[in-house]
């Protein structure tokens, strides 16, 4: 139900299993230096770096041996747990809301030494209680994890802000794809924006994406491409003769009605109250 692997003393056998296995715990790994590479859903992470990354239950994973051989020396921690240990605990719930559990591979999180330090600590601790079986184990592992996961969260924060050049790179080429999609009329001919659809044009997953715009602007995606479509609604109410079914549909909606229920939700007034005060 839970394990912590110290990858130091582990060792890796030349086996098919490792060209396509599906992992069903959640797992975490600590890499503060290794050789070989992981393959991740279609992309490697990169195990040169010392780097914190997160996966989910249920995914594909392919162990890259070529280059080490049995004899690569490995070192680490690899946390490993099933969502059934968590049952009955408040961390059931509240692990959905950590979303690096599906960021993609590039986008894991790197730490600093004093980061390092604070997560092996915890791991050591969690590994500790595991040879340690009591009644009380399983709430002591818990809130284990509980606080190594809520310093993966502090730590990313941390790590949006520090790449800030990077990151606006990001949030530049994120505001130009929202602006290009309203002013080429593909939403007329392709419906309404998604979130996954601009995260696959930045190369980055939803809930990265998400918690980068969050850090930096105090909004998610969703809200941004709400509040985009608005702003080209209003220019469009106050501007045209169009009607709002026509309106709406120029937008991607596919019905009116949900055009003008978003529309109240977030002006307060409809579309037509809106044309009406404005002239």
């Amino acid at each position: 139900m839970v394990s912590v692997i110290d990858l130091s003393k582990s060792m890796f056998v030349e086996d098919d299993i490792w060209n396509g296995f599906v992992n069903r715990f959640y797992c975490v790994a600590l890499k503060p230096e290794a050789t070989h590479k992981v393959r991740y859903g279609q992309q490697h992470y990169d195990y040169n770096k010392g780097v914190l990354s997160f996966t989910a239950p249920n995914q594909v994973h392919h162990l890259d041996l070529e280059e080490t051989g049995c004899a690569a020396d490995h070192s680490g921690y690899l946390l490993v747990f099933h969502a059934d240990f968590l049952l009955g605990h408040p961390l059931s719930n509240e692990i959905k809301k950590y979303g690096f559990f599906s960021y993609s591979v590039n986008e894991a999180l790197h730490l600093s030494a004093e980061e390092e330090a604070d997560l092996t600590s915890i791991l050591r601790k969690i590994d500790k209680e595991c040879a340690h079986i009591d009644r009380h184990t399983q709430e002591i592992i818990l809130s284990q994890i509980d606080l190594l996961l809520n310093y993966s969260n502090r730590f990313y924060e941390r790590q949006f802000i520090t790449r800030k050049n990077n990151n606006h790179q990001l949030l530049v080429k994120f505001e130009l794809l929202l602006e290009q999609y309203y002013q080429d009329n593909q939403s007329a001919k392709s419906g309404l924006l998604t979130v996954q659809h601009i995260a696959e044009h930045m190369n980055l997953s939803p809930n990265y994406l998400s918690d980068l715009l969050r850090v930096h602007t105090g909004q998610n995606t969703q809200q941004h491409i709400h509040e985009k479509l608005i702003r080209k609604a209003k220019e469009q109410l106050s501007t045209t003769d169009l009607s709002v079914s026509e309106i709406a549909y120029t937008l991607g909606f596919e019905h009116p009605q949900s055009f003008s229920t978003l529309f109240r939700k977030k002006t307060n007034m409809s579309p037509l109250a809106f044309r009406q005060a404005f002239n």
